[in-house]
C-alpha cells in the first residue's frame, strides 16, 4: 500500500463538530470528510464533482501530536434583511498540529495526490475557509502497510516550541483515530459521521463509519539535547 503523510497545521484550524446559525463548535482532530475536501479542492474537483465519493476508499488515519487550545471567536451577521443583527460565535484550533496518513494500493492515484497537494488546483483550507494552511504542506508518500502502522512508526512531529516545552519528557503519549478496519484488536469504536455524500452548499450530506482510536508513545527529540544544554550551562557558574 502506497501511504501519504500530511503534517497539518496553521494558527487556527477548526472541524465540523455541532453546527447551527449561533454556534459552531469544533472536533479535537481533523474529520475525514474535512481531509477529502482539502484533496478534492488540490485535485480540482468543485462541490458537485461524482469523482470525490471515490475519495472516501482512501484508509485513513490521524494522529494528535499537538492538540492545540479551544478559542471562540464571534460575529455580527444580519439574519434577515431589515431584520437587525444577530451574533454569531465559532470555535477553533489554535496551535495544533496533526499529523494525518491515507492509503491506497493504487499507486498512480497516491502520487497524483501527493503531487497536487504541493500544486493545489483550488487553495486549501484546515475545516473552513478562513483558516488556510500555513505555507506548503509537509508530504511523504511511502510503501507502508497501512496509514495507522505508519502513524505508530513516524516521528513526532510538534512544533518545537512545544517539544521544549515537553523536553522533560522522554517519551509523549499521543492519541491516534483510524477507520476501524485497519486493526483487528480494536479497543475504542464509536460511529462517526464524517464520510462524504454530497458536499453541495445546498445539499451536503454524510455519512458513517466506524472510527477506532489507541495511544502511542513517541520519543521526544529535544529531551537529551536540553538535558546537556542545562548541564553545559551549569558549568559556567561552577
Amino acid at each position: 500500500m502506497k501511504v501519504l503523510t500530511i503534517r497539518l497545521t496553521a494558527p487556527l484550524q477548526s472541524y465540523g463538530g455541532t453546527a447551527s446559525f449561533n454556534y459552531r463548535t469544533t472536533a479535537l482532530h481533523p474529520s475525514k470528510s474535512a481531509v477529502i475536501g482539502m484533496i478534492a479542492a488540490a485535485l480540482g474537483y468543485r462541490r458537485d464533482d461524482s469523482r470525490i465519493n471515490k475519495l472516501n476508499q482512501l484508509r485513513y488515519a490521524v494522529r494528535v501530536d499537538q492538540p492545540g487550545t479551544v478559542i471562540q471567536d464571534f460575529q455580527t451577521v444580519e439574519w434577515k434583511k431589515d431584520s437587525g443583527s444577530k451574533l454569531t460565535y465559532r470555535d477553533y484550533l489554535q496551535d495544533a498540529v496533526f499529523m494525518v496518513a491515507v492509503g491506497s494500493n493504487d499507486s498512480d492515484f497516491m502520487s497524483r495526490i501527493s503531487y497536487s497537494l504541493k500544486h493545489p488546483r483550488f487553495s486549501l483550507f484546515l475545516g473552513r475557509r478562513s483558516n488556510p494552511v500555513a505555507g506548503v504542506l509537509e508530504t511523504d508518500l511511502s510503501d507502508s502497510v497501512s496509514p495507522l502502522e505508519t502513524l505508530r512508526d513516524k516521528a513526532w512531529q510538534a512544533s518545537r516550541w512545544y517539544q521544549r516545552r515537553n523536553s522533560s519528557k522522554e517519551d509523549v503519549r499521543v492519541e491516534v483515530f483510524y477507520d476501524s478496519s485497519l486493526s483487528d484488536t480494536n479497543k475504542y469504536v464509536k460511529v462517526v459521521k464524517d464520510e462524504v455524500i454530497s458536499f453541495d452548499s445546498k445539499s451536503r450530506e454524510y455519512q458513517s463509519r466506524m472510527e477506532s482510536s489507541e495511544f502511542v508513545n513517541l520519543r521526544n527529540p529535544l529531551y537529551e539535547k536540553e538535558k546537556f544544554e542545562d548541564y553545559d550551562a551549569m558549568s559556567i557558574f561552577d
